[in-house]
C-alpha cells in the first residue's frame, strides 16, 4: 500500500464494463480526488477485468476491500464523497456477491458472438 491511503480501481478493460461508461468513471473519480487534493494519499487507477461480469463498472477500494458495482457517474460520484472523502462505506451501493466469478464469466463466447451478430464489438477489440 505504501504511502496512500487509499488505493481505487476502476474496471475499464473488461468485456462488459467498456460498454456500461467505466471511462466515465475512471474519470470522475480521478479528477474528484485530484480537485480535493487528495492526489497523496489516494490512488486511482484503471484495472482490467474483476471476473464480475455484467455487474459493472465496477470499483474496488484498498485497504477496506469494498467492492461496488453498477457505478455509474451519479454513483461514482457518491463514492468519492461518502467513500473517498469521507471515509464512510456508500452501503446501498456495496457489490453483495459471493467470491469468485459470476455465472456470466463463463458465457463470453455466447454474449461476443450476440455482439458480433448485432454489429457491435467491445471497445479496442478488433
Amino acid at each position: 500500500m505504501g504511502q496512500y491511503v487509499r488505493h481505487v480501481f476502476v474496471c475499464t478493460h473488461g468485456e462488459f464494463c467498456p460498454f456500461d461508461g467505466s471511462a466515465e468513471v475512471h474519470r470522475l473519480l480521478k479528477e474528484g480526488v485530484a480537485a480535493r487534493g487528495l492526489k497523496k494519499s489516494v490512488r486511482v487507477n484503471q484495472s482490467g477485468c474483476f471476473n464480475q461480469c455484467g455487474n459493472g463498472p465496477m470499483v474496488v477500494i484498498y485497504p477496506d476491500n469494498v467492492w461496488y458495482g453498477k457505478v455509474t457517474p451519479d454513483r461514482a460520484r457518491r463514492i468519492l464523497e461518502e467513500h473517498i472523502v469521507g471515509g464512510r462505506v456508500a452501503e446501498d451501493l456495496v457489490y453483495d456477491a459471493p467470491p469468485g466469478p459470476n455465472k456470466n464469466a463463463g458465457r463470453m463466447a455466447e454474449i461476443n458472438a450476440a455482439r458480433d451478430a448485432a454489429g457491435t464489438r467491445t471497445p479496442g477489440r478488433s
